[in-house]
């Protein structure tokens, strides 16, 4: 698949910021007033900033409020509306924060729970997808769901928590790559089976259904050679998990602890290109690049 910038963007963003949505509203840290509005603002940045770069890769984004009317059948619409249902619940949460001192302990609950919603429902809309073999496991929503939780207890200071989830999110990471390599062999589409052909013997394209690119073409079909693909993922497991975690277990410093969240970020920016990059769709069997 195109690995689009808009849709790394809001991945990682937007799963970093409910992340931290969620440790809020599970009172961790406790905190109000000022200190209060400081990580809500960080919340609701990356959060909302997540899912505003998400727009930009749609052909119409004046028709975006469309995806609300799809609720039954959409996991993008679904989406939509847990977003909208934490983003409410934790401002409602939230000023009780920061201008009554109060924590207002069932909202921060639900709101807790509807940022968890979102990034499950965001990590569906590629699980559900059985035309992108990689992607098509119950593995796409813990790494989406791990990484979320581990980036918010990074983000919150939560320095025990984040260093068991940081490692439990790079194990689920490694879990998915290697499940992911053999995704696409193991799910026996070929183009004996697209055809319908295959109980004649072998079939092959006899040539190009065209001379130049196209949509399917640029937006579904995106080579990566395995050893670059082998640099980055060690790259991104390092940045990610591995060096967060050993700077978490020296002792606590304002300054490591912005460069563990500074290493996380740019390594599950370098992971999320991969879980794109790599993610090989069945339409490309028909233009010989599977």
């Amino acid at each position: 698949m195109h690995p689009a910038p808009s849709v790394i963007f809001f991945s990682t963003f937007s799963g970093l910021g409910f992340g931290l949505l969620i440790f809020l509203g599970l009172g961790m840290p406790a905190t109000t007033g000022f200190n209060a509005f400081i990580f809500l603002a960080i919340a609701y940045l990356l959060a909302v900033g997540g899912l505003i770069s998400s727009t930009f890769h749609l052909g119409h984004p004046e028709r975006a409020l469309k995806a609300f009317s799809q609720w039954r059948t959409s996991w993008l619409s679904r989406e939509a509306w847990c977003a909208v249902a934490a983003l409410v619940l934790m401002a409602v949460y939230g000023a009780g924060l920061v201008f009554f001192e109060q924590r207002w302990t069932p909202l921060g609950v639900l709101g807790a729970l509807a940022s968890l919603g979102t990034v499950f429902t965001t990590s569906m809309i590629y699980g559900q997808l059985k035309t992108v073999p990689r992607w098509n496991s119950p593995l796409t929503p813990a790494n989406f769901i791990s990484l979320c939780i581990a980036g918010g207890a990074l983000l919150a200071g939560q320095i025990v928590p984040a260093v068991a989830l940081l490692a439990l999110a790079g194990a689920i990471q490694i879990a998915t790559w290697l499940r992911g390599d053999s995704a696409f062999a193991n799910s026996g589409t070929t183009m004996q089976t697209a055809t319908g052909l295959g109980h004649i013997g072998s079939v092959r394209a006899f040539e190009p259904p065209h001379t130049g690119t196209n949509y399917l073409l640029r937006e579904f079909v995106h080579e990566v050679r395995r050893k670059h693909a082998h640099k980055l993922r060690i790259i991104a497991i390092m940045l990610m998990a591995v060096l967060p975690v050993v700077l978490l277990l020296l002792p606590f410093n304002h300054v490591l602890a912005l460069f563990a969240v500074l290493a996380h970020v740019g390594g599950v920016l370098t992971a999320r290109w991969l879980f794109f990059a790599q993610a090989e769709h069945v339409v490309g069997l028909y233009y010989g690049k599977r």
